[in-house]
């Protein structure tokens, strides 16, 4: 059976900040966490990483330092999405050119193109660079959802070899599979319903949680690509209430502000992202304690 290019639990890393500025130091230590932890892959510079607010050259600099960190311990799949296909295919080029093992493209947002749109937007990036390629398909975030359909499609081209599906309809999955073929990369971009995913022949997670309780995210997901659902549904009965308190402000407040409280970071953020509210902090502290991080 063909196995995918990619699998496990992928931490959609923060970026962390001190005084304004991108922190380098806090960043390594939290790329040297992940990778003592056994993680299958790290996300630079996505949504949880506030790409939206780096500029180009603390984008280029975050991905050079994840991928010079990891150094090939673990995979860097590196968040290039554009609502601007030109400017994504730049992105894209410049991870191949750093030692990226992929990129994370996110369907553009705002300009609300038609499928044809999405699918020449992808074709487009797929002809230009030759890495692989990992659609991310957020509607809540983007205002836009890729079918099946086109995902179908595009799954037929070299370079594209996955998804990242934060729609958070399990049913849609299956058929997803089905359609795409079972070497197509299955990623849940929903923590919660990871479990779920699994089930419908999912493999594997990019992850917001993983950035706080790694190691027991890794646990969850080893089990879950076992078979092992018993030991996975215990693994995610631990981790629940932290999934969701770290949606409980804007992420990735509460993310940063968890792994403040265990000393990697600062908890800052950059506008138009808070810090995390004074009445989300309790439930952030409660739900770490469960997931048996912190004190």
């Amino acid at each position: 059976m063909p196995q995918p290019l990619f699998k496990g639990v992928v931490t959609a890393l923060v970026t962390p900040f001190r005084d304004g500025a991108v922190d380098e130091d806090a960043f390594v230590r939290l790329v040297e966490r992940q990778v003592a932890a056994g993680v299958h892959g790290v996300a630079p510079v996505g949504t949880t990483g506030e790409k939206s607010t780096l500029t180009h050259d603390e984008h280029r600099r975050v991905v050079e330092l994840c991928v010079a960190t990891a150094a090939g311990r673990t995979p860097v799949i590196v968040g290039c999405g554009s609502n601007a296909t030109a400017e994504a295919i730049e992105l894209v080029r410049h991870a191949k050119t750093v030692g990226a093992d992929a990129a994370l493209v996110v369907t553009p947002y705002y300009n609300r193109p038609s499928q044809e749109g999405l699918y020449a937007h992808y074709a487009a990036l797929n002809e230009a660079v030759q890495l692989p390629l990992i659609v991310y398909n957020v509607p809540s975030r983007t205002a836009g959802d890729i079918s099946n359909d086109t995902l179908a499609r595009l799954a037929r081209l070299p370079n594209i070899v996955g998804v990242k599906d934060a729609t958070g309809d399990l049913a849609r999955a299956s058929l997803m599979r089905l359609m795409c073929g079972e070497d197509f990369v299955m990623f849940s971009g929903d923590d919660p319903s990871a479990l779920g995913y699994m089930a419908h022949g999912g493999h594997g997670c990019i992850s917001v949680t993983s950035n706080v309780a790694p190691e027991a995210c890794v646990a969850f997901m080893e089990a879950a690509m076992a078979g092992d659902f018993a030991a996975a549904l215990r693994w995610q009965d631990r981790l629940v209430k932290l999934h969701k308190a770290l949606f409980a402000d804007a992420s990735p407040s509460p993310t940063k502000f968890a792994l403040s409280e265990l000393g990697f970071c600062t908890p800052d953020v950059r506008l138009p992202i808070t810090p995390c509210a004074e009445a989300a902090r309790p439930l952030v502290r409660d739900a770490m304690r469960q997931a048996g991080v912190g004190s």
